[in-house]
C-alpha cells in the first residue's frame, strides 16, 4: 500500500464512511416499501435491472448481480409467483429465459425507483454544475477496472421509463 499522509488517510477514511452513510440512508426508503411486500434488496435489483433492460436473460442478470444460482432462483420464483416478473422462453435459443416487468412489476419498479431519484437529484443540483461529472467520474473508478467498460455500456444503454 502506498504511504498516505495522515491527512489523506483522514480523507480516505471520511470517504469511505459518507459511502457507507449515503448507502444507508440511499436504500432506506425502498428498504421500507420492499418490507411491506415481504421483499428484500435482491428483490430491488432484480426489479431495477430488469425493468431497465426488459428481455435481459437470466445469465446475463447473473453477470450483473453477481450472486448464485440458487439466490436469484430463489428471487425470481417470488416475484413471477407474485406477478411482477414474468419470463419468457426465447425466440432465438429456446433455453434462453427472457425477463420482463409485468404492469405490477412496473408499478413496484417506480414506487422503488421514485424516493431514490428524488435524493439523488435533489444532492446533485445541492452540489453543483459539475456533481454528475464528478459522481460519475468517482463511482466509474470505484468499479473494478476489468469490469468498469462493460458497466459503462451497461449504464449508457438507452433509458427504459
Amino acid at each position: 500500500m502506498e504511504n498516505r499522509s495522515r491527512e489523506e488517510t483522514r480523507e480516505l477514511v471520511e470517504a469511505i464512511e459518507w459511502l457507507f452513510f449515503a448507502y444507508r440512508d440511499f436504500t432506506s426508503d425502498p428498504d421500507a416499501i420492499l418490507q411491506e411486500y415481504g421483499f428484500g434488496r435482491a428483490h430491488h435489483r432484480v426489479i431495477h435491472f430488469v425493468g431497465r433492460h426488459p428481455g435481459i436473460t437470466v445469465a446475463d442478470l447473473l453477470n450483473i448481480l453477481r450472486i448464485t444460482k440458487q439466490s436469484l432462483a430463489r428471487v425470481l420464483k417470488e416475484l413471477i409467483a407474485q406477478g411482477y416478473v414474468i419470463q419468457k422462453t426465447g425466440t432465438k435459443d429456446r433455453r434462453q429465459r427472457l425477463l420482463y416487468l409485468s404492469d405490477k412489476g412496473v408499478e413496484l419498479e417506480k414506487r422503488l425507483a421514485g424516493p431514490q431519484r428524488e435524493r439523488v437529484a435533489k444532492a446533485l443540483a445541492a452540489a453543483g454544475p459539475e456533481a454528475h461529472k464528478a459522481w460519475t467520474a468517482v463511482m466509474a473508478h470505484l468499479v473494478n477496472e476489468d469490469d468498469r467498460r462493460a458497466v459503462e455500456e451497461l449504464i449508457s444503454e438507452g433509458y427504459v421509463s
